[in-house]
Parts: C-alpha cells; sequence; structure tokens
C-alpha cells in the first residue's frame, strides 16, 4: 500500500527510513520495478513488510503461506527472514510476468519460495488436504477481500498452534468505518473482524499500520 495511507508525517517517515530501516538491496530493486506498474498500489508497504520478516524471525518460523503474491515484495521479505531449510509457499492467480522470480533469485532466496498459480481458496484446500495442514508457522493474507472469512477458516486450519494469521487492509481505506457503506468487500472485513473478537482460541490485535494489519495467534 503506498506510504500516504501512514499517519506519520513524511519527514518523519524519511527519517524512519533512512535511519531505522535495514534495507535489502534488491528488496529495493523490486520496489522500484513495482512501483512502475499501474496496480503498484497493491504492493504490501514496506514497514508491513519489515514487520512480517521480524515475525517470521521472532517466532522461528520455518513454514509461511502467503494468500496474494503480486510482484513477489511481501514473499521477498519474508523468504530473506526464513532460514536456509525454511519454505514459503506464495499462492496468486498470475506471476506478472515473472517480476518476482527474478528477483528472488538475485537475492539468493529462490530456492526458498514455492509459487503455486490458481485460485487461492483452492490452492488452500490443496494445502489443509496435504502435510502443511497444522504445521504452518505464520500465514499472511493479502488477496481477494469478499473471500476474507473463508481465507480466515482456511488459514486457522493450516496454522499450528502458536503460529500466526497476518490479514492486510482491514480499513479498506477508511471504508470499514463508515456505516454506509454496504460494499461485499467491507463486509467481508467486518465479518473478520467480529469473528475474531469472540473468538476465545484466537489472540488479536489490529494494527493502524498501512490500511490496517490484523494479527492473529492461535491459542
Amino acid at each position: 500500500m503506498p506510504e500516504d495511507l501512514l499517519s506519520l508525517p513524511p519527514a518523519v517517515g524519511a527519517w524512519r527510513r533512512e535511519h531505522a530501516s535495514r534495507r535489502h538491496p534488491t528488496l529495493d530493486a523490486l520496489e522500484e520495478a513495482t512501483q512502475a506498474l499501474p496496480e503498484r498500489n497493491m504492493q504490501t508497504a514496506s514497514e508491513q513488510a519489515e514487520l512480517l520478516a521480524f515475525l517470521v524471525e521472532l517466532i522461528g518460523a520455518k513454514l509461511v503461506v502467503e494468500v496474494g503474491t503480486f510482484t513477489g515484495y511481501g514473499a521477498l521479505a519474508m523468504a530473506l527472514a526464513l532460514p536456509e531449510d525454511g519454505r514459503l509457499i506464495t499462492l496468486d492467480v498470475g506471476d506478472w510476468d515473472g517480476i518476482g522470480e527474478g528477483h528472488w533469485a538475485q537475492a539468493g532466496v529462490a530456492e526458498r519460495i514455492e509459487r503455486r498459480l490458481g485460485l487461492a481458496k483452492e490452492s488452500l484446500d490443496a494445502l489443509i488436504a496435504g502435510p502443511e495442514r497444522g504445521l504452518v508457522d505464520l500465514v499472511y493474507v493479502d488477496a481477494d477481500k469478499k473471500l476474507y472469512p473463508r481465507y480466515l477458516q482456511q488459514a486457522l486450519m493450516l496454522v499450528r498452534p502458536g503460529g500466526l494469521v497476518a490479514m492486510d487492509n482491514i480499513f479498506w481505506g477508511g471504508a470499514i468505518a463508515d456505516p454506509d457503506d454496504r460494499e461485499r468487500q467491507v463486509d467481508a472485513l467486518r465479518e473478520v473482524v467480529d469473528r475474531c473478537r469472540d473468538d476465545d482460541g484466537l489472540g488479536m490485535t489490529l494494527l493502524p499500520i498501512a490500511d490496517g494489519l490484523l494479527l492473529l495467534r492461535r491459542r
């Protein structure tokens, strides 16, 4: 998501980026390539990618599932935080001209990343039916918002006890707080938040970063 969605003044954001961010050169190159695309706003915010990478390292993750690859920026950030024997499975309906693969290889983490093409709901069902069920350390969801309730259910079937689920774009540009907005994707996001709030089996926090990042921990 674009950085202007953050509440930080531009000067503070620029200072943070220069002084408090460990910028990997290949991540920067991939971000630059992504920003040249008309769909550039679909990219995971750099601050959010840093947080996801930190969480991967914090919980000692070895198996990560990403729902929604786009150009592979988030996948690259998380793969860089994985150990050498770690694995990231990323799901999308397209490959965006192979932009991600080239940068993954340049960063030396291509062998850690497996891209699976097709509808995410079907790819997730295949993972649930496979050996990954109940063993995934972190699931990151950034795909069709209308399907977020289904993705949540599938992610919780995949993630291990103590594992994390992260869901992007919960604020949906502020629409989540507009009672007059009854668009299908907004109602789906509200359903997800309400369901998680009422589930004692989940630890939950909704972070005001970028367009709203919902973090869940399966207890």
